[in-house]
C-alpha cells in the first residue's frame, strides 16, 4: 500500500521539476522498512526508528525530513497517516561556510599555479587554467562548466545547457574574457 502512495508522490514531484534520485531511494528503503514491521501507514515510531539507522546525525535528519513529506502528502489522502516531528535528530543544517571574493591578486596566483602544472608538455596547465578562469569570470557551476562543449561557446556569450531545473541559458562574456575562450 505505501508503494503506491510513493509512486504517486514521487511522479507528483516530478511533473514539479524535482528529480529526487536520494529521496527515491531513501523513501523506497523506508518502506521496506515499515513493511517488516508490520506497517501499512506512516507510524512516526516507525519512521523514527528507521531514520536512527542512519550513519550520521544529519543524514538521519535528513532522512527524517523526506519521509516527513511525504507523510504530509499522504495525510491528505488518509488521516491514519501520522506526521513525524522533524528536528529530533539535528536541530539545524551544517553550517555552511561563508563565500570568498578572490582579489584580484588572488586570482592571478590561482592561475599562476594552474599554469605551472605538471606533467610538462600535457594539457592539465592549459585546462585548468580555462576552467578556473572561466569559473571565476562567468560564475559557473563547477558541473556547468565542466559540460560546456565547443558548440556551447557563441558569439553572443556561453550556452550553458541543461542547468539546475533543466533550463539552459546563455552567459554572456565580456568583451576580454571571450578571446580566451
Amino acid at each position: 500500500m505505501l508503494m503506491k502512495i510513493i509512486e504517486a508522490y514521487l511522479a507528483v514531484r516530478r511533473a514539479g521539476g524535482f528529480k529526487l534520485r536520494n529521496e527515491e531511494n531513501q523513501l523506497r528503503r523506508f518502506v521496506k522498512f515499515a513493511a517488516t514491521c508490520g506497517d501499512r501507514h506512516v507510524r512516526s515510531e516507525t519512521v523514527l526508528a528507521w531514520a536512527a539507522s542512519a550513519p550520521s546525525p544529519h543524514r538521519r535528519e535528513r532522512w527524517l525530513r523526506t519521509v516527513a513529506a511525504f507523510a504530509r502528502y499522504a495525510r491528505a489522502e488518509d488521516a491514519a497517516h501520522a506526521i513525524p516531528a522533524v528536528g529530533v535528530f539535528a536541530s539545524s543544517r551544517p553550517e555552511r561556510s561563508l563565500p570568498h571574493i578572490y582579489s584580484p591578486n588572488e586570482v592571478r596566483r590561482i592561475l599562476r599555479a594552474a599554469s605551472q602544472l605538471g606533467p610538462r608538455g600535457t594539457l592539465r596547465p592549459n585546462t585548468y587554467y580555462t576552467l578556473f578562469g572561466l569559473l571565476m569570470c562567468t560564475g559557473l557551476r563547477i558541473s556547468e562548466a565542466l559540460r560546456l562543449r565547443l558548440t556551447d561557446v557563441t558569439a553572443d556569450g556561453l550556452v550553458v545547457r541543461e542547468t539546475k531545473f533543466r533550463k539552459s541559458r546563455l552567459v554572456p562574456l565580456h568583451n576580454v574574457t571571450a578571446p580566451a575562450c
